[in-house]
């Protein structure tokens, strides 16, 4: 099975919420305008960044199926699926097939720690089970576990799995599963901070928190980088550095919907545990932001 590479900026895009904590859909609609406008090269909904953790699973189903009909099959819609429980994820991820999404972000086993062949198999089940693209999620400071090195050379060659989203922040570990690499299987960078950095060992692009506020710098970056301006793309890495790293002043998605806010796209708050950031917080990312010429 052979499924086309997406290149680029892949947004982490956020849930937004009305005051008593719903889903504001007209809100969505709006966000994935904005993307398509701005020339983000996918969305990945219900992962981290869209407080999926939080959600029921039909609350999921809706997302995913306003977000494919919305985005009318101008982009590809990546459904974040993951779960600590394989059974859960198999039938969140046959449920967003289903409903139309182009390909699945799936994690690694939370809570639930593992051995190398637990791993190993809680990712190929999905695999096996469907006929859209998956994508690896490493994030061991969320999970608590990585995936081997071994397991990523041994997944790498599943006609299924067609690349990870590597968050751990290790360089080193990003080289070595960048030896895995083909036309089949790509990297996507999942820290902002280091996009021109994976990209350097071979990556194919991000998939991004920083792009909710700024899709448009963040594929330029990308785009940049692998059409040979490099110089240009790296000068955005920098350019954007402070605003990248205030992003993550507090948990992840808290910074981003609140720059949102102040930046006038009204996403909503959070559901719990998440809670809104402290005053001094705000104050720094209003600075950044507005340093950055996202804000006056």
């Amino acid at each position: 099975m052979s499924h086309p590479v997406i290149r680029g900026s892949l947004v982490a895009l956020v849930t937004p919420f009305h005051p008593d904590g719903s889903v504001n859909f007209e809100k969505l609609g709006e966000l994935i305008d904005f993307h398509l406008a701005n020339k983000t090269d996918a969305l990945v909904i219900l992962g981290t960044t869209g407080e999926s953790s939080t959600m029921t699973h039909e609350e999921d189903n809706a997302v995913c199926e306003f977000t494919v009909k919305r985005v009318a099959g101008r982009i590809p819609v990546i459904c974040g699926s993951g779960s600590n429980d394989t059974q859960t994820m198999l039938e969140k991820s046959l449920s967003f097939e289903r409903l139309g999404a182009d390909g699945l972000l799936i994690i690694t086993p939370y809570y639930n720690k593992s051995n190398e062949e637990g791993i190993y198999q809680h990712f190929v089940t999905v695999a096996d089970a469907v006929n859209i693209p998956c994508i690896l999620y490493n994030v061991p400071g969320r999970t608590g576990c990585s995936i081997s090195e071994a397991n990523v050379a041994r997944l790498a060659k599943h006609p299924n799995i067609i690349g990870i989203k590597e968050a751990s922040g290790n360089i080193s570990y990003a080289a070595k599963i960048a030896r895995y690499l083909s036309e089949d299987f790509v990297m996507y960078s999942g820290n902002d901070d280091m996009i021109v950095p994976l990209l350097s060992l071979g990556a194919s692009g991000v998939i991004s928190v920083l792009a909710n506020v700024a899709p448009l710098q963040t594929h330029n970056m990308v785009m940049d980088f692998l059409e040979g301006r490099i110089e240009d793309a790296r000068r955005a890495q920098l350019d954007l550095l402070r605003v990248t790293n205030d992003l993550f002043i507090e948990v992840n998605p808290i910074p981003v919907k609140e720059a949102m806010n102040l930046m006038g796209m009204e996403v909503g708050g959070y559901r719990l545990p998440l809670y809104p950031m402290t005053e001094a917080h705000r104050e720094v990312l209003r600075a950044s932001l507005k340093d950055a010429g996202f804000i006056k």
